[in-house]
């Protein structure tokens, strides 16, 4: 049987084309088989037949009346959860809402959820969506939705309930760390549009690359910005800061354009044909610039394959907190024309060996999240803007607001400002600064 797969990790779906069937030598006799396969042959006969045996009393003593069709989308959906946190069963209802999100817009919060140490937990919001304006942060645990409990919903109940119509409210309670008790999120439902590459730039020779999830132009997006700044760009600043994942060609695609030998990711299961290894080449590379990798605890997936290749290949210095920890594979594989399973089936390594999966890329430099304490003297300011400082401050004391200049500032600058607000970006800033100096730039 044939089967076309297209993987991608993170919050973006996968499919897989094909029907799953019971197979043969699971009931076929076999003369020639050692007593070894006789004996499992036979464990898995005794097991079915027990799986049978309990269907059959459920249905027909269950205080509430039960179909077996029910009684088997129940199993199977208890079987798979009981897998992992990713893998699940799909009937007609999720199948479908998994089709819509891979392949049209959908109305939602703009947020990429996980189970992590079985709580529901918030791996990222994505930038500029409903649920980025409303504060939801990394690592905040859902522990309500709409005043359901989340403690035995599964990944995609809980994406279900979350998705729906444009301008539709929802309310989240959420709980935080550092917060005394739990916060009542409320949330506007929108069409979730997302822009995955922006591109700034930090004085005269940095050039900051923002990718806030691995979507199909993830790669053509950076090359473009690169290309653009190649004869001025001296340092770049890659931040992967609260981006989900994505399609894994792209983050394959997105190291290769600064590693031009070696393995960037290797991909492992217990079917040696899902064994796959991804390695760098010499073409288009960008060798020379310097790379600082911004991570935080919503980086999750192709961003840790990202960070993780880009520093055991010695290329960049990661910076930040270390990251969300989701290194496995998953496939939508049918089982009728309308229901699906998804499966976990391989495991994703790093250049060095070293497994992302419940573990996460460690910084290089860990900064916490924060601002830059500064005190500025307010009078300590040149005689020419004397006038105009004593005019604001009379109209303080008349009561009057002074009249604000008109923002003047590019928008593709990051400003010292800016960089006050961000005490991880700071710190990127002065090690990419320190990266051009021992390269003589």
């Amino acid at each position: 049987m044939k089967k076309n797969k297209f993987i991608t990790i993170g919050f973006i779906a996968t499919a897989l084309t094909g029907v799953l069937f019971f197979t043969p030598s699971l009931f076929a006799k076999n003369t020639s088989t050692s007593s070894d396969e006789v004996s499992v042959q036979q464990s898995r006969l005794q097991s079915l037949a027990k799986f049978t045996k309990v269907l059959g009393l459920v249905e027909k003593y269950n205080v509430d009346p039960v179909t077996i069709e029910e009684l088997m989308d129940k199993a199977l959906s208890g079987m798979l959860t009981n897998l992992d946190a990713h893998s699940t069963f799909l009937n007609a209802k999720h199948f479908e809402s998994m089709r819509i999100q891979t392949d049209g817009e959908f109305g939602g919060l703009g947020i990429t959820v996980g189970i992590k140490n079985g709580a529901l937990t918030v791996i990222a919001p994505i930038e500029g969506t409903p649920a980025d304006k409303a504060g939801l942060k990394a690592s905040d645990i859902i522990l309500k939705i709409n005043d359901q409990s989340t403690l035995s919903m599964t990944i995609d109940d809980a994406v279900g309930i979350m998705r729906g119509k444009k301008g539709t409210p929802i309310n989240l309670a959420i709980v935080r760390k550092h917060e005394p008790k739990p916060l009542s999120i409320d949330i506007i439902r929108d069409i979730i549009k997302i822009q995955s590459v922006y591109a700034k730039n930090i004085g005269d020779d940095i050039l900051y690359l923002r990718v806030t999830s691995f979507d199909k132009k993830v790669v053509d997006g950076v090359e473009k910005e690169l290309s653009k700044a190649v004869n001025k760009n001296k340092g770049i600043i890659l931040d992967l800061r609260n981006n989900p994942g994505g399609l894994l060609d792209q983050a394959v695609g997105l190291v290769d354009l600064f590693v031009d030998d070696g393995i960037i990711v290797s991909q492992k299961g217990r079917d040696k044909s899902e064994e796959k290894t991804y390695k760098a080449h010499s073409n288009g590379t960008y060798s020379k610039q310097p790379i600082v990798v911004l991570v935080n605890e919503g980086s999750a997936s192709a961003s840790e394959i990202v960070s993780g290749a880009l520093q055991d290949h010695k290329r960049a210095v990661i910076v930040g907190e270390n990251t969300f920890g989701k290194g496995s594979v998953q496939v939508i594989l049918p089982i009728t024309d309308d229901e699906a399973i998804k499966l976990t089936i391989a495991r994703y390594y790093l250049p060095s060996g070293r497994t992302i999966q419940a573990v996460g890329v460690k910084p290089d430099v860990e900064v916490h999240l924060g601002e830059v304490k500064t005190y500025e003297n307010e009078f300590s300011i040149k005689e020419a803007d004397l006038k105009k400082h004593l005019e604001g401050e009379l109209a303080k004391v008349d009561g009057k607001k002074p009249k604000k200049e008109e923002d003047k500032k590019d928008k593709n600058i990051i400003y010292q400002e800016d960089l006050i607000k961000d005490l991880q970006l700071k710190e990127a800033v002065g090690i990419t600064k320190a990266l051009q100096i021992m390269k003589g730039n």
